[in-house]
């Protein structure tokens, strides 16, 4: 599913226009990476939880000369899914609540 998908299926579930949903969808996502940039944590119930890993500088190995490369420090993105979204990923029913 892409985001066009996404939209639709929203638009159609949530009995809005197509221009509604995407403008729901965009500020929703906006949210979420805003709140990342900030250092904050996103959490959706029943769904999953949106942080930021902290990974430091390293020293890797060159894939195509074999030599070493330093990599910077840096922050990046984590989503760690909820257990009934992996229930349902899982094929098993999903119950209410967690």
């Amino acid at each position: 599913m892409n985001k066009r998908d996404m939209v639709g299926r929203i638009a159609s579930d949530a009995k809005l226009t197509r221009v509604q949903a995407t403008k729901a969808l965009e500020a929703c996502l906006a949210q979420i990476q805003s709140s990342l940039a900030e250092g904050d944590r996103v959490t959706l119930s029943g769904f999953g939880t949106f942080d930021v890993l902290h990974r430091k500088a390293r020293r890797v190995r060159d894939p195509r000369n074999g030599g070493s490369l330093e990599l910077r420090a840096r922050r990046v993105p984590r989503f760690a899914a909820a257990p009934d979204l992996r229930l349902a990923v899982d094929g098993e029913p999903v119950h209410g609540g967690t």
